[in-house]
């Protein structure tokens, strides 16, 4: 069911509050993106802002990352649904049952949104892992989490580039790879450990790219959207 992906571009909106996300949004072109609204920005400007993305010609992801128990996950995939989101997530660490009663909840709508797991942050290095008890390397932890999903149901995951190349020969070509962490060569890695650039994502597997620096904070954020749509191209 995963579509394939056009655009391939998920612009993170990460801004404090509507106006600024909306002022952003309108340098962009909803024909080479998709948009991004995260914790910050819905808890500040709530449902209302995502009506107005999508009149403006948005397919939004709502990046809330749900992680509590089944019921609570599965009510908040069902208000997500009914604000028109094309895609939301929710945190493969809450599990089996949570990941499945989240599915469930989506299932047999018309235009349900694509449903996907955070595997791990790629902010996180290996030492960061083994702090919180999560046992192996970076890419092991990812591995086993997106069987995980896989084996609920879902549409695919969130994972870094670098783990993207062996996610899709073990999972498939038809699950979803969303990679965060993704940089022009140019650009810093900010607060990201685990980075790539856009074509080397693609060529690792990756079927959407979360970019928010290189284009939100460029002079020109649509000129910058379209170097990396050609670079995508190329």
């Amino acid at each position: 069911m995963p579509d394939r992906p056009h655009p391939r571009i998920i612009v993170a909106l990460d801004r404090p509050d509507a106006d600024s996300a909306l002022a952003l949004a309108a340098r962009l072109d909803p024909k080479l993106c998709r948009v991004k609204v995260g914790k910050e920005l819905f808890t500040a400007a709530g449902p209302a802002l995502l009506a107005r993305l999508h009149d403006a010609g948005f397919d939004v992801f709502l990046d809330l990352k749900y992680h509590d128990i089944p019921n609570t996950v599965a009510a908040a995939c069902r208000a997500a649904a009914a604000l028109g989101v094309w895609m939301v997530n929710v945190h493969a660490l809450g599990g089996r049952a949570m990941m499945r009663a989240a599915r469930e909840a989506l299932d047999g709508r018309s235009a349900r949104p694509r449903l996907i797991a955070v595997t791990v942050l790629t902010s996180l290095t290996g030492a960061d892992l083994a702090e919180v008890g999560i046992a192996g390397d970076a890419p092991a932890a990812v591995m086993r989490l997106a069987r995980l999903a896989q084996a609920c149901s879902l549409d695919g995951v969130v994972c870094s580039a670098q783990e993207a190349a062996s996610l899709r020969d073990g999972l498939g070509a038809n699950f979803l790879l969303v990679t965060p962490g993704v940089r022009p060569a140019t650009s810093a890695k900010d607060d990201q450990q685990r980075v790539a650039t856009p074509r080397q994502a693609i060529a690792a597997g990756a079927d959407y790219l979360v970019i928010g620096r290189p284009i939100t904070q460029a002079p020109d954020p649509r000129a910058a959207l379209q170097a990396i749509t050609g670079e995508i191209a190329a």
